[in-house]
């Protein structure tokens, strides 16, 4: 059975400025959201040219990884069903104009939104995350990670 999935909005970015466009029927949904600082955004990877099939074994996209990693051991946007999830830092609401500004999110401009979640650290913060040891020395937090060399991490 075929699932199909309806966007509530868009991303926008413009320059150092980014913001998820809401549909007007979804807008009233936004009332409240200001009180967070972060909300989980689902979107939909739609410009990545899928195979017809997802590998289920990539090469490793990370330096110091192992050379092969399991599709779900890794965050490309090429997968099964093309749904990903970021945890975006929140800048502020504007539930007239459907605007949900963000200080950073990890898809492209024009990317279709699914949903958006609040942040809650007590549902979506592990205290003690188990790691393996080739990213060890990556950032404990979002809030270090704008300062780490991720160019030095990627493969790609």
């Amino acid at each position: 059975m075929p699932i199909a999935y309806t966007p509530i909005g868009r991303t926008r970015h413009d320059g150092a400025s980014q913001v998820i466009e809401i549909d007007p029927i979804y807008r009233p949904g936004l009332i409240g959201l200001d009180t967070f600082s972060h909300i989980n955004v689902i979107w939909h990877a739609d410009r990545d040219e899928l195979p017809s099939e997802a590998p289920l074994v990539l090469p490793a996209p990370y330096r110091g990884a192992p050379d092969q990693l399991g599709l779900f051991a890794t965050r490309t946007p090429i997968r099964p069903n093309s749904v990903c999830l970021s945890v975006a830092p929140l800048a502020g609401v504007d539930v007239d104009a459907g605007l949900v500004r963000l200080f950073w999110i990890d898809c492209e401009d024009d990317t279709p939104v699914l949903d958006i979640k609040p942040y809650h650290p007590s549902s979506d913060r592990v205290e003690a995350p188990k790691m393996p040891d080739w990213c060890a020395n990556w950032p404990k937090s979002l809030e270090t990670s704008d300062r780490f060399d991720w160019d030095s991490v990627f493969i790609f």
